[in-house]
C-alpha cells in the first residue's frame, strides 16, 4: 500500500513541495526575525508588512530554485518559469497579507500573524505552480 502511494507522482510532488516549502518557511522566518530585531519600529503595522514581505520573498527565491531542480525536475526556460513562479508568489503574498490584515486585530503584529499569513498561501502556491508554472513537466 505504501509503495503504491509513494509511486503516485502528484503525491510525491506534493510531499517534496512540502519539504521545500518547509525549508523556505525557515528562510522566511530567519529573514523576518533578523529584520524585526534590526528594525526598532517593528511593532508598527506598516513595518510589519514590509518585514513580512521581505521574508516571504527570500523564502520564495529559495523555494523556486529547489522546486525547479528537485520537486518538478524542470528543464524548461528558467526565466519564463521564474516569472511565473514569482507571479504565483505574488498571489500567495497578497493572500497572506489579506489574511494577516483580517486577523491582525485579534493576533497583533508578531509571529502568530506571520505564521497564519504564511500558511494561508500553501495550497494556492502548490496548485498554481504544479498546473501553471511547471505544467510542461511530465
Amino acid at each position: 500500500m505504501l509503495a503504491s502511494i509513494t509511486q503516485r507522482r502528484g503525491l510525491r510532488q506534493f510531499v517534496k513541495f512540502g519539504v521545500v516549502g518547509a525549508s523556505g518557511f525557515v528562510v522566511n522566518l530567519i529573514v523576518f526575525t533578523v529584520l524585526q530585531r534590526l528594525d526598532p519600529a517593528h511593532s508598527q503595522a506598516a513595518h510589519f508588512y514590509v518585514l513580512y514581505s521581505a521574508g516571504f520573498l527570500a523564502g520564495g527565491a529559495s523555494n523556486y530554485y529547489l522546486n525547479r531542480i528537485w520537486t518538478f525536475r524542470s528543464t524548461g526556460h528558467a526565466m519564463r518559469e521564474g516569472a511565473k513562479f514569482l507571479s504565483v508568489s505574488a498571489i500567495a503574498l497578497v493572500v497572506g497579507l489579506g489574511v494577516s490584515a483580517l486577523a491582525a486585530p485579534y493576533l497583533g503584529h508578531g509571529h502568530k500573524l506571520w505564521f497564519l499569513g504564511t500558511v494561508a498561501g500553501i495550497f494556492v502556491n502548490f496548485f498554481l505552480n504544479k498546473y501553471w508554472t511547471f505544467k510542461h513537466v511530465n
